[in-house]
């Protein structure tokens, strides 16, 4: 049974451990990646794409135990290079499955651009004052 240590940005640590193929997969990520495991003992790790590896808000930094989760795919490492706090031990929670005893570390910072208003745009846009006003003909 896999052992898997979150160490949360205050230092606090939480240890959890699951039996392979037992978990309740929700559609949250990879089956037994690090956020199936998260959501399913209640542990909040932030996904704001819903685990469809198309954010780096499950950016984890893996401390121990590299070799006990999958190998990272392009398309995680190609999202991974916009994370920020980047290492060269980091994994998307989303895309990172686990397959034996490991530690993550939340970093202290993730990029989320659907709160801070970046890059994503979703929805329409909200109009301003200036696009409400008629424009003005001048000749």
């Amino acid at each position: 049974m896999p052992k898997v240590t979150f160490i949360h940005k205050d230092g606090r640590q939480e240890t959890v451990e699951f039996e392979h193929g037992k978990l309740p997969y929700d559609g949250h990520g990879l089956p037994e990646s690090f956020l199936d495991v998260a959501m399913n003992f209640g542990i909040h790790l932030e996904h704001a794409c819903g685990g469809s590896c198309a954010c780096t808000t499950c950016h984890l930094i893996i401390k121990q135990g590299m070799n006990n989760i999958s190998e990272m795919e392009d398309n995680e490492a190609d999202r991974l290079d916009t994370a920020w706090e980047l290492t060269t031990s980091s994994r998307l929670g989303c895309q990172a499955v686990i397959k034996g005893d490991v530690v993550a570390q939340f970093p202290m910072y993730t990029r989320n651009y659907v709160q801070e208003g970046g890059g994503i745009q979703l929805g329409q846009p909200e109009k301003t004052e200036k696009d409400e006003k008629p424009a003005e003909v001048r000749s």
